[in-house]
């Protein structure tokens, strides 16, 4: 960090109308790491001013989607702070205040066109081939016209008045200066006739009164971006450094990734949702390593970060406006990298509720064990019920098709199985040093290769194709168990024979 760099507050300040996604969780990161990397504030405030659409559990998940990527919010709804209540709908008398001060100042009006009217003034628009746009009809309204409308009883909304001639000019982070003809500019409405503030008005207002140093947001926003601007200007105030991120592109790069593309991700098994990744059995941190880098890079060759990483070496200005391809198959890479990269200890308490749930009474003198055994082999966490849920098993059950074959027959398994069960009794212990090389002699003399011959103790100590390796699996089983299912193994393998 630059001693030189002010102390940001940013927010994350999402509409509660669903869930956290993927764009949504790079805005709260690139957020939270400017703050941290700072010595700022990280804030989130919720934008439930659409009533229509609220959804209590969407709120919920966005806390909890936070708290599990480790982005703790300084300020916020539960976290109380200077700048509260962090509710837009707690907040309605202070928009309209400050909507009043723009009418007031000459920069807002009130608009009594009915729904209808709007509906109207649309279609014959749309018909001469033009862009729709609010046509005007209340702008020049008096004061004394509007009191008189409102005494009664008209139902109105507050409008903001774009200057009609001229040019604005706009400054965003990454894309420079932006200028746009005030002549396409829209009298946006601020003020709902339910006297709720919409986005345009409330936002900035919370980002002046709340001391917002970055706007970092997406770029969804830029069309109405020289709106956002003009407001904080006509009531004298001074605009935060404004931040619009990447679009993200569809996993083939093909096109800019929509809602129906969104749902198709998920009918195939994609992440999209953060609390989805959390039950797919990827970690916080490779969620974390893998957004952070749909948009911004410290170098052409770093790929690995952990969260101390990114806040050291993040910064506003590699950020990259070209839109980002969501690379599903680099979220594996990455939970791969970063679950190798846990210790053997934070890796076996990761994996702890994941056996617990597959209904396994975990034996904590074997998890730490079992732990070393699979971590380099592990790609996501709901892997390793199906790869090493066999050691909590008092009995496993024998895939007689894939072991019996015409490679190798019932009369040379139970011979295997017995040879194989006499070398262990003989044995004091039981490891890679002591018993490979007999167990290669029992290959020769029973001429088959010495690969089936691991395959099959390989089955008959845990009822898989695929496992830990042989001497890795029989320290953590114990001698017991393994000469217990060695002698299961060889009953059933005589009884075949027969």
């Amino acid at each position: 960090m630059s001693p030189k760099q002010d102390p940001a507050r940013v927010r994350f300040a999402p509409s509660p109308t669903g869930f956290l996604h993927i764009g949504g969780a790079r805005t709260a990161l690139y957020d939270y790491l400017l703050a941290r990397q700072s010595g700022g504030s990280f804030i989130l405030r919720i934008e439930d001013t659409d009533q229509k659409r609220y959804q209590e559990s969407a709120e919920s998940d966005f806390k909890d989607a936070l708290y599990w990527l480790g982005l703790v919010p300084d300020e916020g709804p539960d976290q109380g702070g200077s700048c509260s209540p962090y509710r837009q709908s707690l907040r309605k008398g202070i928009y309209q205040d400050h909507a009043e001060q723009l009418i007031n100042n000459g920069n807002a009006f009130y608009c009594f066109c009915t729904p209808e009217q709007l509906n109207q003034v649309r279609e014959d628009q749309m018909k001469r081939k033009e862009t729709p746009h609010y046509d005007g009809t209340c702008r020049n309204l008096s004061h004394e016209q509007a009191a008189e409308r409102i005494q009664a009883g008209e139902s109105y909304v507050i409008r903001f008045k774009s200057p009609q001639s001229g040019k604005t000019i706009v400054r965003d982070l990454l894309r420079g200066e932006i200028t746009v003809d005030n002549s396409n500019l829209d009298d946006m409405i601020l003020i709902k006739s339910s006297g709720l503030a919409v986005y345009h008005l409330a936002a900035m207002v919370d980002d002046h009164l709340m001391g917002i140093t970055h706007v970092i947001r997406g770029s969804e926003w830029l069309p109405t971006f020289p709106i956002h601007a003009l407001i904080f200007r006509a009531l004298g105030w001074q605009e935060p450094i404004w931040v619009h991120l990447s679009v993200f592109l569809k996993p083939d790069g093909k096109g800019k990734m929509s809602k129906r593309d969104t749902e198709l991700a998920q009918e195939k098994g994609l992440p999209i949702f953060v609390k989805d990744m959390d039950k797919m059995g990827y970690l916080p941190e490779s969620v974390i390593n893998w957004i952070a880098l749909m948009g911004w890079s410290f170098d052409d060759k770093t790929e690995f970060f952990t969260i101390d990483d990114l806040i050291e070496k993040f910064s506003l200005e590699k950020l990259n406006p070209s839109p980002a391809a969501i690379n599903f198959s680099k979220l594996d890479h990455f939970n791969g990298l970063h679950i190798r990269n846990l210790s053997p200890e934070d890796f076996a308490a990761r994996i702890k509720p994941w056996f617990e749930n597959a209904g396994f009474i975990v034996e904590e003198n074997k998890l730490l064990q079992i732990a070393n055994a699979i971590q380099t082999r592990t790609k996501k966490l709901t892997e390793v019920v199906d790869m090493a849920g066999f050691f909590f098993k008092e009995d496993i059950d024998l895939v007689i098709d894939r072991i019996i074959s015409d490679k190798l027959n019932a009369t040379q398994a139970a011979e295997a199985a017995h040879k194989i069960t006499q070398l262990f009794q003989n044995l004091e212990v039981i490891d890679l040093e002591t018993a490979e090389q007999p167990l290669r002699d029992i290959a020769v003399d029973l001429e088959i290769k010495a690969g089936q011959l691991f395959g099959l103790l390989r089955e008959i100590l845990t009822g898989q194709k695929v496992s830990p390796p042989i001497f890795d699996i029989i320290p953590i089983l114990g001698r017991e168990k393994v000469l217990s299912r060695l002698e299961n193994a060889l009953g059933i393998f005589q009884n075949l024979s027969m």
